[in-house]
């Protein structure tokens, strides 16, 4: 990809999410959104495999399938109400196919078949901005309509990804395929307190989406697309994987780390909702995203393989660290004491 293409196809992207985070009308949402999908094709396709091109294909069609959803819903519902405002979706009918849009969009169970397919056909920094980027102009639609969606239909979503991106990440061995059933998990914590606190639920996703880079970035800068290849990253730079040790363990969720605020401040808040057997249940199914998180950080920092494997050795390329990787990292781990300042300010 030439550099120009490659700056048209970013600054489009930040146009797009611009765009839809910023309107008021439905059509000019719908508008950011497309212009969203349109730009982020050629950054998944730009390697000419045919994983490549199969990632782009489904993640063209399902985008398109949801936009057109979006634009129906906001149809049904100005037909009906005479109202093109995005937060005065007040029709039932359209507020159920909104929610199946946003749910196809963000990845929810039961439209979540497509996310990990299109992130392992994707490069790494390509896989990093669908999990997190590409998210957000979503997570903003959810945000504002909270107040009018089924929250039944909210309920059931969120605990079925908790269940399923914890369950479908044990038997994976492809990085990507793990941190895009971990996205999954995390956007059903995300989901099921939209209703209630709305602004909680954009909280979870900047700090997911600071972990998440995080690990993204080391996992780039080491090369480890596997386990088998994360087993070896070791003897190439120990201080950046014991590092990432500590991001996953946050990204899961262990106290005293960054990643157990999200998780505290959503068990008080549907406690408060009187709530408590969905928080029990979506606890408990956290414990199954815990198991591979262990393992992919026991992967990369404990172990080392028995026998030589069929790669070029990485210990003789010696490539400099980003210096982001140590601010993220240091904020994924240590952003705990912040949380009295982040409740008043929520």
């Amino acid at each position: 990809m030439t550099p120009h293409a490659k700056l048209v196809s970013l600054f489009s992207l930040l146009l797009g999410t611009t765009i839809t985070i910023s309107s008021n009308h439905w059509a000019m949402a719908w508008t950011g959104l497309e212009i969203n999908t349109l730009a982020i094709i050629p950054l998944i396709s730009k390697s000419h495999h045919p994983r490549a091109i199969e990632a782009a294909i489904k993640y063209f069609l399902i985008q398109a399938t949801a936009s057109a959803m979006i634009l129906f819903s906001s149809t049904i519902n100005a037909w009906q109400t005479g109202q093109w405002d995005i937060t005065q979706m007040t029709n039932p009918t359209s507020s159920t196919l909104l929610t199946t849009a946003i749910a196809m969009k963000l990845g929810l169970v039961p439209f979540h078949f497509w996310f990990p397919e299109v992130l392992q056909g994707a490069p790494m920094i390509t896989a990093l901005a669908l999990s997190t980027l590409m998210k957000f102009p979503p997570i903003t639609i959810l945000f504002l309509t909270s107040h009018s969606l089924n929250p039944n239909l909210l309920v059931l979503m969120a605990i079925s990804s908790a269940a399923l991106g914890g369950w479908m990440g044990l038997n994976q061995t492809q990085v990507r395929k793990i941190l895009a059933f971990s996205s999954i998990s995390h956007l059903g914590w995300m989901t099921i307190i939209i209703l209630y606190n709305p602004k909680l639920t954009l909280l979870t996703f900047y700090l997911y989406t600071l972990m998440t880079t995080a690990v993204f970035l080391t996992l780039n800068t080491t090369k480890s697309l596997k386990l088998p290849t994360a087993m070896t990253s070791w003897t190439k730079s120990p201080s950046l994987n014991a590092a990432l040790m500590l991001t996953l363990l946050s990204l899961a969720g262990l106290p005293p780390l960054t990643g157990f605020l999200p998780k505290w401040l959503t068990i008080q808040e549907l406690t408060k909702q009187e709530m408590a057997p969905a928080a029990t249940i979506i606890t408990m199914l956290s414990l199954l995203g815990l198991f591979f998180y262990l393992r992919l950080a026991y992967y990369t920092t404990i172990t080392l393989p028995p026998n030589p494997t069929n790669h070029m050795k990485q210990w003789h390329i010696n490539k400099t660290t980003n210096p982001m990787i140590a601010t993220l990292t240091a904020l994924s781990t240590l952003l705990l004491p912040l949380s009295p300042m982040i409740l008043t300010s929520i």
